[in-house]
């Protein structure tokens, strides 16, 4: 493993020394401030004229459900396509400067390679995952509210932008264009969500039950309740050990080739 921690190191550093990195993040800050202001001034102003309000539904005076799950939701918005202009050099810019090339007639595995690329996206991710969680922190010194459904939802957040890394990854890994692979990223990216929506164009069952278990909203809803399930855990795990295994192949391949 000492082959893929020099990779980690490498890439990690790679991230934080980019501009592109920096203004994404930029970017991701000014938007997050703005929209998380305009959400909790409305919840206060909710919460401040809730007495004089009859008929008012109770999620609607609960912080979680009124500020920090639109708050996530959009930070999952930004992943979509965040990520995927991160990621998208990964390889392809390797393979593009043909530094690829010396990378795979090297004594290190094509596993060693998509652990440290993996690792390293997914740490950098992390960090701006945490960035946003700021903004929950602050709003705890004017509300009181418990941190457990929070957390639990930010996970979910976390293993999804973790499912996001691994198809990336494996994007990246399919051309040496850093534009096809940021396009192709995208088209992962969305597809993974409209995937359970295609039970309601089957009358059978089994199909139905099918689309429903490898649906990642369905998955996520249970996180998102502040409710983790072992069923959901293992379907992203085995989302971002799919895609980790079939970019492993696709350098393999490379590897025979060269």
């Amino acid at each position: 493993m000492q082959a893929a921690l020099v990779i980690f190191k490498k890439e990690l550093s790679g991230f934080f020394k980019s501009p592109l990195f920096y203004f994404l993040s930029f970017m991701m800050t000014i938007l997050l401030s703005i929209l998380f202001s305009i959400s909790l001034d409305k919840f206060a102003q909710t919460s401040a004229n809730a007495m004089m309000q009859f008929g008012m539904q109770p999620q609607m005076l609960n912080i979680h459900y009124s500020v920090f799950l639109p708050h996530l939701s959009i930070i999952n918005l930004i992943l979509i396509f965040l990520i995927p202009a991160l990621t998208m050099k990964l390889i392809s810019e390797e393979k593009k400067v043909r530094t690829f090339d010396l990378l795979l007639t090297s004594p290190i595995n094509s596993v060693s390679i998509v652990i440290g690329k993996y690792f390293a996206a997914l740490v950098t991710i992390l960090g701006l995952i945490a960035v946003s969680f700021v903004y929950p922190m602050v709003s705890r010194r004017v509300f009181e509210f418990g941190w457990a459904p929070t957390l639990v939802a930010a996970l979910g957040i976390f293993l999804v932008a973790a499912v996001y890394t691994a198809m990336n990854l494996f994007a990246s890994s399919l051309t040496d264009n850093g534009l096809i692979a940021f396009v192709l990223s995208i088209v992962f990216n969305l597809s993974i969500w409209f995937i359970g929506a295609l039970n309601e164009s089957f009358d059978d069952a089994a199909i139905k039950g099918f689309l429903e278990h490898i649906s990642l909203n369905n998955h996520l809803a249970g996180l998102i309740e502040g409710t983790i399930r072992t069923d959901g855990l293992v379907f992203f795990l085995s989302l971002i050990f799919l895609f980790c295994f079939l970019t492993e192949r696709v350098i393999e391949s490379s590897r025979w080739r060269a």
